[in-house]
């Protein structure tokens, strides 16, 4: 028997169930050559190659925010706008996480073993394994949203089916109920989350490649964060600085990352479908231009990223106009929208899924009249 999407999920056949047995590749013959088609005009607009120079820009823009960041904390001292430079400095550790992404796609330089080498030194200079994060991330971009198969939907803390949501216990149970309204709090913990995973991965017994380049790159990243602001701020607001950064970091990355494929359609484990159909109609789009491609790092526009992995970023506007004219001529949903509506959607979605948690016998209704 196979395992089936929760009912109040989104699935592929729009408010009813997938059903993975009867699907067969006869089943979507407009679709079967999509993928190729497609890559075929991509390839032919020149919309695949390198694009250097912007990434040059972007890496002397970043660096240039990071020694203004460095300086202004020497020249304020003992004073509480320190928490500013703190904030931009999570701001900044997002971009140099969002160019770590794109390396570790094959999206900066020419060979795949120096953008490997790349995004292992700038993944390390966020204090994140970069071993770690990719093996991770390749495993979503094969099945996004598929269950049991993409570690993006499996539960940590926040559960996105209903079935790891009627199993929370204890706190992680308290949570979830109201998991949509606590998402964005519980983003502030994201950078921490993301270090302790980072850590455990790379002291744990299964073979890791880079271990100790790795985590020669994270300690000194440490040292090089850590030892300035307790060395030179009160101890009180050495943690607020760390604090502070932790949290921007964590809510920056959260809020890029969550609109890409939250509360779309979540595709049973053993479903069959085409790469071009599964790729697309997972992923969510946001509206902005320009401002949000710089705001989220190219990750606004996720269906053409699904699509085109290695897709430098400056051509992601290019290669849209293209995908939506392929979906409207099949027929397959492509979804976007504005970063708000996005949000809303998360908010909506996890909310919905934390219904499985709350008690069956607990109304509402008879709730709000107790407390009247």
């Amino acid at each position: 028997m196979p395992t089936m999407t929760p009912a109040n999920t989104p699935t592929l056949e729009g408010l009813g169930r997938l059903q993975p047995t009867r699907a067969r590749a006869s089943d979507f013959p407009p679709i079967a050559k999509a993928y190729t088609r497609v890559s075929q005009v991509v390839r032919e607009s020149g919309l695949l190659r390198r694009a250097h120079w912007f990434y040059a820009s972007v890496a002397v823009g970043i660096a240039l925010a990071l020694g203004g960041a460095v300086t202004g904390f020497i020249l304020l001292g003992d004073s509480w706008f320190q928490l500013l430079i703190a904030g931009a400095l999570g701001i900044i550790f997002t971009q140099i996480a969002f160019l770590a992404h794109e390396a570790a796609h094959r999206q900066i330089l020419s060979s795949g073993p120096a953008n490997d080498r790349l995004a292992r030194w700038l993944a390390g200079a966020i204090g994140m394994s970069y071993s770690w994060w990719d093996s991770k991330h390749t495993r979503h971009h094969a099945n996004p949203n598929r269950v049991g198969k993409d570690p993006d939907i499996e539960v940590d803390t926040i559960s996105f089916i209903e079935e790891d949501a009627v199993q929370a216990r204890g706190l992680v149970r308290a949570i979830t109920r109201r998991q949509g309204w606590l998402f964005f709090p519980l983003l502030t913990l994201e950078g921490l989350n993301l270090h302790f995973h980072s850590f455990t991965y790379l002291f744990s017994r299964e073979p890791v490649n880079g271990r100790r380049t790795e985590l020669a790159i994270i300690l000194v990243r440490f040292a090089l964060v850590l030892v300035p602001v307790f060395l030179l701020l009160p101890v009180g607001m050495a943690f607020a600085f760390i604090g502070v950064q932790l949290a921007v970091f964590g809510v920056y990355m959260g809020a890029s990352f969550a609109p890409n494929h939250k509360g779309m359609p979540v595709i049973a484990h053993d479903a069959k479908l085409d790469f071009f159909s599964k790729q697309v109609r997972t992923s969510r789009n946001i509206r902005g231009g320009w401002w949000a491609t710089w705001l989220m790092g190219g990750l606004n526009y996720q269906v053409e990223h699904h699509l085109f992995p290695s897709m430098a970023r400056p051509h992601l506007s290019k290669a849209r106009a293209i995908v939506r004219e392929h979906c409207r001529t099949l027929g397959v949903p492509y979804t976007e929208t504005s970063l708000w509506r996005s949000y809303a959607i998360v908010i909506e979605y996890l909310n919905r899924v934390g219904l499985a948690a709350r008690d069956p016998f607990d109304c509402p209704i008879t709730a709000q009249y107790r407390r009247a």
